[in-house]
């Protein structure tokens, strides 16, 4: 029997005759990994679940804890998903570029976890916007951010690095580490305790396959050489998958993303740049657009240099994608509004029989 509290289940409502609760540690294509009290069974959805979810951050992801109907001679069916404490979305674009997509749909990457580990490389392609990018994202999941930043031993003083990242994210911890050499790894202790979660996050060729491998003190994901050109790596994790670190800490690793939509960030970008925010208050009109209008005091602290510029093009750039993005669900959340009118009025005509031949 397998203690299910080990991977972070906390019984929280009463499991109904028949069902089993599990923890999904794997997903391929549509078959699903979940771990239970009896070891690991392999699950597919119940077909219901399809017909019964409204939206596709209803569907199961790794990380998620589920309710099955066991089977002994087969796939398990998922009934059923337990309420979420935390999830990590990005927009997805359906393959389209953004000038292109009439829709964009939630993709959630992982859930119910406690941290989320936004994972940049110290290479040429050191970028500090894409992490806020990411850091955006990491607050309005509900777990909490800390940056990594792999691959040490390729500068010989990463102290600038560090200081810029710190200086970008002021209440964000910082650890700079290095997989091969174990540099840094102690630092990230405090996490790995019994029962937590993590969540990786990070472009192709970070590290995050080097560093589970440390974490995990052996070998279990393939590591690829990445690029030289523009230190850009290959996606070596093809799917997600659910570990569990000799520590008793478990973590989520997920497929390198080259770029991260926004999704739903309100809450993300206010908390990332209350600093911005707090100059709205101090504007003459409340719907003031901070262009051109009179008594303005964003305009006025970028003038005198207390709001940096870079800061404001930041929290610009962030809220217009946010927007766009809003937009584009608001436009699928109306058409299927639409289409299910549609479908209930078809419905309630035939039964009154006003679709007679």
């Amino acid at each position: 029997m397998i203690d299910l509290k080990t991977y972070g289940y906390t019984e929280i409502e009463e499991i109904p005759s028949g069902l089993l609760p599990g923890r999904i540690t794997e997903l391929r294509r549509e078959r699903f990994t979940v771990i239970t009290e009896r070891g690991e069974l392999t699950a597919v959805l119940k077909g219901t679940f399809y017909h019964s979810t409204e939206t596709r951050e209803d569907f199961p992801c790794v990380g998620d804890f589920a309710l099955l109907r066991p089977n002994g001679s087969g796939d398990s069916l998922i009934v059923a998903l337990l309420p979420r404490r935390s999830k990590f979305s990005r927009a997805n674009y359906s393959g389209h570029a953004a000038g292109y997509t009439k829709t964009i749909l939630e993709q959630v990457v992982a859930a119910n976890f406690d941290y989320v580990f936004i994972l940049s490389s110290l290479n040429w392609d050191f970028n500090v916007t894409r992490m806020m990018r990411y850091l955006t994202q990491a607050r309005q999941s509900g777990g909490q951010p800390v940056v990594i930043l792999t691959k040490a031993d390729l500068t010989e003083d990463y102290s600038l690095p560090l200081a810029e990242v710190r200086q970008s994210m002021p209440d964000v911890p910082v650890h700079a580490v290095c997989s091969h050499n174990g540099l840094g790894l102690h630092e990230l202790d405090a996490y790995l305790k019994p029962g937590s979660t993590v969540v990786f996050l990070g472009m192709s060729g970070v590290g995050k396959s080097s560093l589970l491998n440390a974490l995990m003190e052996r070998d279990v994901m393939k590591v690829s050489a990445i690029r030289e050109e523009d230190s850009r790596g290959r996606h070596t994790t093809t799917h997600r998958q659910l570990f569990m670190l000799p520590s008793g800490a478990m973590v989520i690793d997920t497929p390198g993303m080259r770029e991260l939509g926004l999704f739903d960030a309100d809450e993300g970008i206010s908390a990332g740049f209350n600093d911005v925010e707090e100059w709205f208050a101090e504007c003459r009109f409340h719907d003031c657009r901070h262009e051109s209008e009179p008594g303005c005091a964003v305009l006025a602290a970028l003038a005198d240099g207390s709001l940096p510029r870079g800061r404001w093009e930041h929290y610009k750039a962030q809220q217009h994608e946010n927007k766009f993005v809003q937009d584009r669900t608001r436009y699928l959340i109306h058409k299927n509004a639409r289409n299910q009118s549609i479908a209930m009025q078809r419905k309630q005509t035939k039964k009154t029989g006003g679709w007679k031949k």
